[in-house]
């Protein structure tokens, strides 16, 4: 069940365990006002380090066949990452 936030006309903040299907009403716990639910941001968490990528989480039989079907090939390259410069035209040729 989520939790959502409320304050009532008072100044009171508090949060309440309700389903999504219930009417967004709740009653002030100090003062027993009618609050009025809040927007909120939600969780917010961040990805540090390199990423997170599908093959991160591959099992292990599968990295064991692709490492000897390809074990010559480089490993394909991040998405996000740098991209290689453009190819550049000399002078001289024109």
């Amino acid at each position: 069940m989520p939790t959502y936030e409320y304050r009532c006309p008072r100044g009171h903040h508090f949060e309440v365990f309700q389903r999504i299907s219930e009417k967004p009403e709740a009653t002030c716990p100090e003062c027993g006002e009618p609050g009025q639910r809040l927007i909120s941001a939600g969780a917010g968490f961040l990805f540090k380090g390199d990423g997170f990528y599908t093959t991160d989480y591959r099992s292990a039989d599968y990295k064991k066949k692709a490492s000897s079907e390809g074990a010559s090939s480089p490993p394909p390259a991040k998405e996000g990452g740098p991209s290689p410069p453009p190819p550049s035209s000399s002078p001289s040729e024109a």
